[in-house]
């Protein structure tokens, strides 16, 4: 479809309180303009811009972070003097050059909205019949939204604000102005320059495009979102608490029905780019987030916060914070488990309690069942780490690393001071300090003698 979409981000969003772009706040772990932008990109826009104005540095460097590989390029344009709505696409349109086609405006605070609904609005205005639609919708609760009056023929006859409607009106007129517009962009190009700032807020206000093009004999119209939900704005931390709710209960619903079974909905955070295999089980207070994807028959949670992370099939992941790791098959984690970025766990391994793993891969069948730190290191095939173990990879200037062969065991409580490597089928003995390489087969032992003083436990209570 060749398209192009208009994403309005230049508020302020007083309400918000906040120290930050409105727009930049996240629902499920994802900025809102996000949302919105990829919205547009899958339902086919060819052309994506944004106008930046109140935080503009922040909301650009968010686009160009997420967007840079992107195939359909995300242009921003900024609206300097903040002048209102029509003022900001009037920006664009310079900006740009947009000549012609369907141009779709949207709210930069309307993460809600779908693909689907995107690319069936912009069809409204792409046959030539007419020259703008408005996106309307019906919410269970319509107070705060202006109402849609349709003249005899089903085309928009006027917006009346909801301070402006009678008590008749706000009862009887229930199909709600969204905000949003569409506009045959020959059309919108050579009117745009129309819209007046004849209001009390001295603001150049784009739905009075809706009137200007009437006036020229243009017809416009309205299109209905089918959910509701599609509609709703943010502009306050309530609305994007409602919105974050909303949002899980649609992503959830859409796993459920994929085969994914979870133990409690609404206390499962799932971000809308995470994926999940079926007959996988979710507990409660489970959260996945950003690119994360989860494969068949696995056990998340409870507790467990997973960001850019991918987990194979047939894994328990129980109390487990991850960021940026890999899991493969048959992986154990938790209860209390840190993988921090660069783990890479191989089929069959285990992080137990209270265990930390940092840029490091953990062998085929190894273990590190509890309590250990494990930094810059690469394990081999059926290790076994002994509780209280330590990887001492920093040096106060440079982070060193170990490796640790095939089968060794490494004994509890023992400190692995990199760099050093400690061979295949070795052993270490509980509470030693390796400072040197163990060859292969070896027992590393390092220990001071055992002292043993009679009766000074006695006299040392009886001193008390």
């Amino acid at each position: 479809m060749d398209a192009t979409a208009i994403i309005l981000a230049a508020g302020e969003g007083t309400r918000m309180k906040s120290n930050h772009a409105k727009v930049s706040h996240k629902i499920l772990g994802k900025p809102m303009i996000n949302w919105i932008v990829d919205a547009t990109i899958a339902a086919g826009c060819s052309r994506v811009i944004v106008v930046v104005g109140s935080h503009a540095d922040e909301v650009r460097a968010l686009l160009q972070g997420t967007y840079a590989n992107s195939p359909i390029t995300v242009e921003t344009v900024e609206q300097v003097e903040r002048l209102g709505t029509g003022h900001a696409v009037k920006v664009a349109i310079e900006a740009c050059g947009i000549e012609n086609g369907p141009v779709v405006v949207l709210n930069g605070d309307l993460p809600l909205i779908q693909a689907d609904t995107v690319a069936k609005f912009a069809q409204t205005v792409d046959g030539g019949t007419y020259a703008a639609a408005a996106l309307t919708f019906t919410p269970p609760e319509p107070f705060g939204y202006g109402r849609i009056e349709l003249d005899e023929g089903g085309s928009i006859a006027r917006i009346i604000e909801q301070k402006d409607c009678t008590p008749e009106q706000s009862e009887t007129l229930l199909e709600c102005n969204a905000g949003c517009y569409a506009f045959d962009g020959a059309q919108l190009k050579q009117h745009i320059g129309e819209i007046t700032n004849d209001n009390a807020q001295s603001e150049y206000y784009l739905p009075d495009m809706l009137e200007i093009l009437k006036s020229a004999g243009q017809a416009v119209t309205i299109f209905h979102c089918d959910d509701y939900r599609d509609g709703l704005g943010v502009n306050s931390r309530a609305q994007l608490a409602e919105l974050t709710a909303i949002a899980r209960d649609r992503i959830n619903a859409r796993w459920m029905a994929e085969g994914v079974t979870f133990l409690d909905p609404t206390q499962a955070w799932i971000g809308p780019d995470a994926t999940i295999g079926r007959d996988t089980i979710v507990w409660p207070q489970t959260h996945l987030i950003g690119n994360t994807h989860v494969g068949e028959n696995c056990q998340l949670g409870p507790n467990s916060r997973l960001t850019d992370t991918q987990v194979g099939n047939d894994c328990v992941v129980d109390e487990t914070v991850s960021i940026e790791a890999v899991l493969e098959n048959n992986v154990n984690c938790g209860p209390r488990a840190y993988l921090r970025p660069g783990t890479h766990m191989l089929d069959g391994s285990k992080a137990g309690t209270h265990v930390e793993i940092k840029k490091s891969t953990i062998g085929r069948g190894s273990k590190v069942p509890h309590l250990s730190y494990i930094g810059d290191t690469t394990m081999g095939e059926g290790v076994n780490v002994g509780a209280g173990s330590i990887t001492c990879n920093y040096d106060g200037k440079h982070k060193n690393p170990t490796t640790i062969g095939d089968r060794t065991f490494i004994g509890s409580d023992t400190m692995m001071v990199a760099p050093v490597n400690i061979g295949s089928d070795a052993v270490t003995g509980a509470g030693g300090t390796i400072t040197k390489d163990v060859p292969d087969g070896a027992l590393a032992l390092e220990r001071t003698k055992q002292c043993i003083i009679e009766g000074w436990g006695t006299r040392h209570n009886a001193g008390n």
